[in-house]
């Protein structure tokens, strides 16, 4: 049996990153798939559907995703003349990624493939039963809205909002995003030896992870139980222990994700970054299992030479800032 093609709209603050995240998300909810097509700001794919909640539940750099209706050139859209949809009433929603397509007339080109689709379904362009999304870049993608990324829900959780906060912190989809790409299945333990104010064991709590915390500053630790509570999410396990200490404590954890610190409002208890770097990857292999992954956001590129790099994705955040978000292989 065939698995069904879902379609992925993907946000455009990361060249690459989300790509990833969708990748890491399937291995990690549906096990087998195939990434059927990718491009500007899309992927399409091939799971079983029975995943697809899931999928959506954890995803966080892809605006919508639902079924796949097909792509076409913007001067011939006949072929969705044998496209399959819900029941119900429809509305067309067109866009452009990141200004592709100038030179097509997109209302035109909504009404048109409006047009085609009223075949079998009515239009109701003010309370759709359903919305049929069109994303102009390389070609004109089309698909069926079934999920909507949950921003707000996001952006609730983000650094500001925490009762105990520092603003050197990932915002919750970037640390979902690092969850996911490290292939995690939901129940499975995350560890953030860096833990901070939390926001990684938030996102993995949130997520239906064991989320264990560390962090050699106590107040951190103690600041990451009290954004846990905030939210209504218990750690599985903490302790306050240095960077070189974890494997004492910790063992056989399914994924390692960490932010560890950086510029010159951190606290490094006197240490160079560098050194603290160097340390994290000779101690992260120890707790991490055989063949799983760790994500760890640095300020520059790096290798370590106790795990494989198996990619390397960039956020520019300002001028003078660029996260860069390792994923590391433990050896089998």
């Amino acid at each position: 049996m065939t698995s069904p093609l879902f379609f992925f709209e993907l946000n455009g603050e990361s060249k690459d990153m989300p790509k990833a995240e969708v990748a890491g998300c399937l291995e990690a909810v549906a096990g087998s798939y195939d990434i059927v097509a990718s491009g500007p700001g899309y992927v399409v794919a091939s799971f079983d559907g029975r995943f697809f909640d899931e999928v959506a539940d954890r995803i966080s750099l892809t605006h919508s995703l639902g079924r796949y209706l097909g792509s076409y050139d913007p001067d011939d859209v006949s072929g969705l003349e044998g496209a399959e949809l819900p029941e119900g009433t429809f509305a067309v929603r067109g866009k452009r990624f990141e200004g592709m397509m100038r030179d097509v007339d997109s209302q035109a080109l909504v009404r048109k493939i409006g047009g085609i689709l009223s075949r079998k379904n009515d239009v109701n362009l003010k309370e759709p039963d359903f919305v049929v999304k069109m994303q102009m870049c390389d070609k004109v993608h089309l698909f069926v809205e079934d999920r909507v990324t949950e921003t707000d829900l996001l952006n609730k959780r983000k650094v500001s909002e925490r009762p105990f906060f520092s603003p050197i912190s990932l915002h919750p989809k970037y640390a979902r995003a690092l969850i996911n790409m490290t292939g995690v299945k939901t129940g499975g333990t995350v560890l953030d030896p860096f833990c901070g104010t939390g926001g990684i064991a938030i996102e993995a709590a949130s997520m239906g992870m064991r989320a264990i915390a560390s962090d050699f500053d106590e107040d951190m630790v103690i600041g990451c139980q009290e954004n846990m509570d905030f939210y209504g999410l218990k750690l599985a396990d903490f302790e306050v222990s240095d960077i070189s200490d974890i494997a004492g404590r910790f063992s056989d954890v399914d994924s390692v994700c960490t932010d560890p610190p950086y510029g010159r409002s951190t606290k490094t208890g006197g240490e160079d970054v560098d050194r603290i770097y160097e340390r994290a990857g000779e101690a992260i292999p120890k707790v991490l299992r055989p063949g799983a992954r760790a994500g760890i956001v640095l300020p520059h590129p790096m290798e370590l030479r106790t795990m494989s790099l198996e990619g390397m994705y960039v956020q520019r955040v300002h001028g003078s800032l660029s996260r860069h978000y390792h994923i590391f292989r433990n050896p089998a």
